[in-house]
């Protein structure tokens, strides 16, 4: 919503009548999570999703596709705190709200072990046995950088394709910045973004990859928080390696992980077998990398691997 106020004062020039921005409807509805994680574990029940229904609910630990407009009860994320259920019987975007303005965000799963925990969760705190709002929900608008951003802001009965090839989206200055789909042929002013993060798809050694982001950009990127890894893991889509370089190298003298701002790594978000056990730097320095495919997690790799990596801005 920051981000929505940032846009907003680029426009509030009342006699533009439109402004582009880079969300576009594709031929493709597909489920991904509130976080804006790929959808790459899903449990559906028998017969399920049925394609009518665009937001997912949770009963006896498998999915239904549901009517997002519907009010039920549902299950937030907390980073600090773990799972949440809330006992307040809401859509699925206000659910989706709640949870952003009082946690992290709708609760995601990305394995049956995750899945299972929620299960507890209702079970353990949901006596009436109803569905359980969750944070998968299908969407044929995509944003042109490829981003997974669940943020939606469209004016009421929007978008409605009056136009019959109403595929791209602009805002409505005249109407508190929301959006309205239109055709993509007509002209307005737009709004460009930059990324704070780049992907360069060269494959360099860790060293090579660092000199070329302090030459060209700030420096190899260092993922301190949940946010950031989100941000990482939208670029890393893009890859044409199986990893990438991040800012992350091992100091084998104390046994540690440390950021190139010298920062010691306190968020992890590390592949199981790598990062957490004492390195053997006998032959060849560790490095930090983070899967493009899959979790998208870290891992450790001797220094001379050619990879894809990822340079900030900032």
């Amino acid at each position: 919503m920051n981000d929505m106020k940032e846009l907003n004062k680029s426009v509030t020039d009342r006699s533009v009548q439109f402004v582009w921005i880079g969300l576009q409807k594709t031929s493709r509805d597909e489920w991904q999570w509130s976080s804006g994680e790929p959808a790459l574990y899903l449990n559906w029940a028998t017969g399920q999703p049925e394609g009518r229904d665009d937001c997912a609910g949770m009963r006896n630990g498998q999915w239904n596709d549901l009517r997002c407009t519907d009010n039920r009860y549902f299950i937030c994320y907390n980073t600090n705190t773990g799972l949440v259920l809330v006992n307040q019987l809401k859509s699925w975007r206000d659910a989706q709200s709640y949870c952003r303005q009082n946690h992290t965000d709708l609760v995601s799963m990305r394995n049956q072990n995750e899945n299972q925990q929620v299960q507890k969760i209702i079970s353990d705190n949901n006596s009436t046995r109803s569905w359980i709002w969750i944070g998968l929900f299908r969407d044929s608008w995509q944003w042109s950088d490829q981003s997974n951003s669940s943020f939606r802001y469209w004016k009421t009965a929007e978008p409605n394709n009056q136009g019959g090839d109403d595929n791209c989206t602009v805002i409505d200055p005249n109407a508190q910045g929301q959006w309205n789909d239109i055709r993509c042929i007509n002209q307005y002013p737009f709004v460009c973004h930059e990324d704070k993060l780049i992907l360069i798809k060269e494959n360099l050694t860790w060293s090579e990859a660092l000199r070329y982001c302090r030459q060209n950009h700030v420096d190899l990127v260092s993922v301190h928080s949940e946010e950031i890894q989100r941000r990482v893991m939208n670029v890393v889509k893009q890859a044409s390696t199986a990893a990438v370089w991040l800012g992350l190298h091992n100091y084998c003298i104390m046994n540690m992980w440390l950021w190139l701002t010298g920062e010691v790594v306190c968020y992890q978000n590390w592949a199981p077998g790598n990062g957490t056990t004492p390195e053997n730097c006998k032959l060849e320095n560790r490095k930090g990398a983070v899967q493009s495919g899959g979790d998208q997690r870290w891992i450790s790799l001797p220094e001379s691997h050619k990879l894809n990596f990822i340079c900030s801005r900032y």
